[in-house]
């Protein structure tokens, strides 16, 4: 296994400096966000998911890809995925991302999965879902890039064993499942070992990050409030250890991608050190 980060998660950073950042800290894949940035944002302080220094902007083209793919190259690092934020059924924006991950030298991109809500019937929603991930799957296989679909909180692949539903049938080597526990904590929690086993050969990426519960006040009949948030490595409801060996067991061998959301550090540089520290150190105490 490999350690890459998703630079959703380092706003502060141009992408030369997080490609610098990587080599320092032994972390060798780069998850590029694609996503264009208003530009009123431009004007704020770097955020997650507002001015983030760190993603492709769609508009900018040939040569704003090819400033990311030198960036990753100047450093010996590897672009292992353009990551955008696709509508499922929206082929034209999947194929644009494709195009530009083909460009990046990308092996994955991340495809659109249906958000539920409750305004529409799971029915309905998977019905859409399955039929665009096998037109993008004809797409995935024509650019030689794989599309990979997230286990994800408020979408109809919150699970594994949802997710697994999703793509069942599909060709394991063009489409597959980012498999991502910080998230399921939100919604969608099973055993993560179970999870694993159920997705075998779609198991195609692995996002770190940790997550867990508090008491957020009162409903209106007394009941306990209670709400999601996002936390440090160590400090969340994940077992990463567990998971780690649970990885190591069933033989995954892909990245493991950190998307560390929980504000406990200063710096992107200082997460991506601690990330590199202990996520690397449980890869070698599991002979990884």
């Amino acid at each position: 296994m490999k350690l890459s980060v998703f630079t959703v998660a380092t706003p502060d950073l141009s992408p030369e400096e997080l490609a610098a950042v990587a080599a320092r800290h032994g972390i060798d894949g780069i998850e590029w966000r694609y996503k264009e940035t208003a530009p009123d944002t431009l004007k704020e302080s770097p955020s997650f998911w507002g001015n983030n220094r760190c993603t492709i902007a769609p508009s900018k083209g040939d040569a704003e890809l090819d400033r990311f793919r030198k960036a990753a190259e100047a450093y010996g690092r590897q672009s292992i995925s353009v990551t955008p934020y696709l509508q499922a059924g929206d082929l034209e924006a999947t194929e644009q991302v494709l195009s530009a991950a083909k460009r990046i030298g990308a092996s994955m991109i991340r495809l659109g999965v249906p958000s539920y809500d409750g305004s529409k019937s799971f029915g309905e929603l998977f019905k859409l879902g399955r039929a665009y991930l096998q037109e993008a799957e004809k797409l995935c296989r024509l650019y030689g890039v794989k599309g990979l679909i997230e286990t994800h909180h408020v979408t109809i692949a919150a699970s594994a064993s949802a997710a697994y539903r999703l793509v069942e049938g599909l060709d394991a080597d063009v489409v597959g499942v980012l498999f991502d526990p910080g998230n399921m904590v939100h919604e969608g929690f099973e055993n993560y070992r179970m999870g694993m086993e159920l997705l075998g050969p779609y198991l195609a990426h692995v996002h770190v990050k940790n997550a867990a519960w508090r008491m957020n006040g009162y409903d209106a009949d007394g009941s306990d409030r209670w709400q999601g948030e996002w936390k440090g490595l160590q400090r969340g409801m994940v077992p990463w250890p567990r998971v780690i060996k649970d990885l190591v067991d069933l033989g995954y061998n892909g990245y493991l991608g950190v998307e560390d959301f929980s504000g406990q550090f200063s710096t992107a540089e200082a997460m991506l050190q601690h990330f590199s520290t202990y996520i690397g150190g449980l890869l070698s105490a599991y002979g990884r």
